[in-house]
């Protein structure tokens, strides 16, 4: 009688320690799953503000800060963009010194508590940049979609879309370019970003579902005089743009895709996220599933699209330092479809910053890739 008391207590303990740790990697799935601009991604890290003066900062020394290029800078109340390192000019040994462009809002102090994001830009084209803009609604399978439109003379329509712990401001920093080249511009809000219609479950599924609202946007685009569009997207966009470029009703009017970081590999993405919001490692293969199960998307199949499907030219930026989208399944991509993807690799840029890391080379990237296709 000892012994079956005894195992039904192990049993009952097991169990309990199963349920346990199923709850914990459903909770740290949902996490992993709910990205916003105010949580840290994977080689993110909090910097502190040694000095600033008009047009110079000193920040905490780090690989984040020695990164070339140019970045918004948020927290403690307060954005600012900053340009590159500034070498040669005296500087405490944990700092860094990089060019500051301008302070957007609040007042930069030491020991201010800040981190770098792609997102240069805050506010709107029109406040930010001195573009004339519109904001339109489009109609979406879960209610009315918050966008910007940027009007331009040509027939070829170029739509934005954000991706991971950004918004529709991340877009703006390529916003000046496309309009030198007459280029209509929709910037998307979609399904669970501010203002946009939330979904039951509240969690990002990586482009799986979200590609809708993006087919949405083509829809108002075509109702509106675009013959031909340009799908650019970043992280998750990127994913949404590639899976509208194979399965939307309106595909025979997309004529080309520019992609920053795509999320390709679902699976290690998820991972990463988790790990960037300390999940523990062992219970990270628990995370994968327990996302799966959420969101009903098969996590760790290979591609979340089937290239043999893309038919239109593609502009892939990537950097093989981005920690959430693996490199790897950028180049797998542009090796299968050699015919349609020119990769161009970005080096020492973090996700979804590519421009940021080089404007010049991406402009030029994108003028040429852009050109035939106005």
């Amino acid at each position: 009688m000892r012994l079956v008391t005894a195992a039904a207590v192990a049993a009952t303990t097991v169990i309990g320690a199963g349920a346990a740790a199923v709850a914990v990697g459903r909770y740290a799935g949902d996490i992993a799953l709910k990205p916003s601009p105010d949580d840290p991604f994977p080689g993110d890290s909090r910097l502190t503000v040694h000095s600033a003066t008009e047009n110079r900062i000193a920040l905490t020394r780090s690989l984040a800060t020695l990164r070339p290029g140019t970045y918004g800078l948020t927290g403690s109340g307060c954005h600012a963009v900053v340009g590159d390192v500034i070498h040669g000019v005296p500087h405490p040994a944990d700092a860094v010194v990089r060019r500051l462009v301008r302070v957007t809002h609040g007042t930069l102090r030491p020991g201010n508590r800040m981190r770098l994001t792609p997102q240069v830009h805050v506010g709107n084209p029109r406040d930010a940049l001195g573009l004339d803009c519109a904001d339109v609604d489009i109609p979406g399978e879960l209610g009315t979609l918050p966008a910007w439109f940027l009007p331009g003379v040509r027939d070829t329509w170029v739509i934005t879309v954000h991706g991971l712990g950004t918004t529709r401001a991340h877009p703006m920093v390529v916003m000046p370019f496309l309009h030198r080249h007459r280029l209509p511009v929709l910037d998307l809000t979609y399904r669970n970003d501010l203002g946009a219609p939330r979904t039951a479950d509240g969690l990002s599924h990586l482009g799986d579902t979200e590609w809708r609202d993006l087919d949405a946007a083509i829809r108002y685009a075509v109702r509106y005089g675009a013959q031909d569009i340009v799908l650019y997207g970043w992280s998750t966009g990127a994913a949404m743009a590639l899976r509208a470029a194979t399965h939307s009703a309106l595909r025979a009017r997309i004529s080309g895709l520019v992609l920053d970081s795509p999320v390709l590999d679902r699976g290690a993405t998820i991972r990463a996220l988790a790990t960037a919001r300390r999940v523990p490692r062992v219970l990270l293969p628990l995370v994968v599933r327990a996302a799966e199960g959420a969101t009903g998307m098969p996590v760790d199949r290979p591609d979340a699209v089937d290239p043999d499907g893309l038919n239109v030219p593609i502009l892939l930026f990537h950097g093989p330092d981005d920690l959430i989208a693996p490199w790897s399944a950028s180049r797998s991509l542009a090796a299968r479809r050699a015919d349609l993807v020119t990769l161009q690799p970005v080096p020492h840029a973090p996700h979804a910053a590519m421009w940021n890391a080089d404007p010049t080379g991406c402009e030029e990237a994108l003028r040429r890739f852009l050109t035939p296709l106005m």
